[in-house]
């Protein structure tokens, strides 16, 4: 396991070398001297996307950061992005970040679809059984730094995230015992917001090196024991289609939730999703 974790971080650190170029499967696991098929394969499984979507992924976020934070042409950005043309870094840009590249500056407001993904080099094994439900806590303002860094590791899937506004809203939920963590040492692992009134989660956010573990199936046994009985949890994900989906909209599916209204959030369209008690618990039993 860490020999793989070190053979990944390998991987990462020669993508941030060469954030500007064209890059592929291929190339990275020549730059890093590993099968490229080995190297898929342990990629995907711990970071929870494949090299390509990464890749993607980090490339168009230094470009958004470009486009705000600083002047320069747009052709000259789409290259340093990796790609070989404005027309077909524009197309990208757009499916990702449901603007063009000229609006998004327009905007001048930076959020990244992908931060550098940073790893625990000793993670719990997999095969070590956790009731993490019992490890869950509320969280403390002590923790909103650990809480952060996994906010970064899972931006992925909280689009129009802007941090600085979400860490006011953490401390207030933190105040108001809506928060709640789950740590491995000094890591946080997992966490939640909730508001019990109405049983939604306004953020759920599982360490991809501990999504098999089921920490997600622990967070929502937690909120069911902290809602009034008949209340259902609602969460609001992307909508079927967008290419930004790193795959939360099936997972959701997976766990029993069912497809309820289409909304925009910080301009951004998504979709709510609802998991009845009756419905997590038939999940559960199967």
């Amino acid at each position: 396991m860490q020999n793989d974790i070190k053979k990944v971080n390998a991987a990462i650190d020669y993508i941030e070398a060469h954030l500007s170029d064209p890059l592929n499967l291929d190339l990275v696991a020549g730059g890093v001297h590993y099968s490229k098929y080995h190297l898929h394969r342990i990629f995907t499984r711990t970071v929870g996307l494949t090299i390509h979507d990464y890749v993607q992924r980090r490339q168009l976020t230094e470009a958004a950061k470009l486009l705000v934070f600083s002047d320069k042409p747009m052709i000259e950005i789409a290259l340093a992005a990796g790609y070989q043309s404005q027309q077909a870094f524009t197309s990208v840009f757009k499916s990702m970040y449901k603007k063009s590249p000229g609006q998004y500056r327009e905007k001048k407001v930076f959020y990244p679809l992908q931060l550098r993904f940073v790893l625990n080099d000793c993670p719990m094994p997999a095969d070590q059984s956790v009731e993490w439900q019992h490890e869950i806590r509320f969280a403390k303002v002590e923790d909103i730094p650990r809480w952060l860094d996994l906010v970064r590791l899972v931006i992925d899937g909280f689009p129009c995230l802007e941090e600085e506004s979400y860490r006011e809203r953490l401390l207030d939920c933190i105040h108001k015992n809506r928060a709640l963590i789950v740590t491995d040492g000094g890591l946080a692992i997992g966490a939640m917001g909730l508001t019990p009134e109405t049983g939604s989660i306004d953020f759920l956010g599982i360490h991809p090196q501990y999504r098999t573990q089921g920490m997600t199936q622990a967070f929502l046994k937690k909120a069911f024991s902290l809602l009034t009985e008949g209340t259902g949890i609602s969460v609001t994900t992307f909508r079927e289609g967008d290419k930004a989906d790193p795959g939360y909209r099936d997972s959701f599916r997976e766990l029993g939730f069912t497809e309820a209204e289409l909304l925009m959030e910080y301009g951004y369209p998504t979709q709510r999703f609802i998991l009845q008690r009756k419905d997590w618990e038939d999940a559960s039993d199967e």
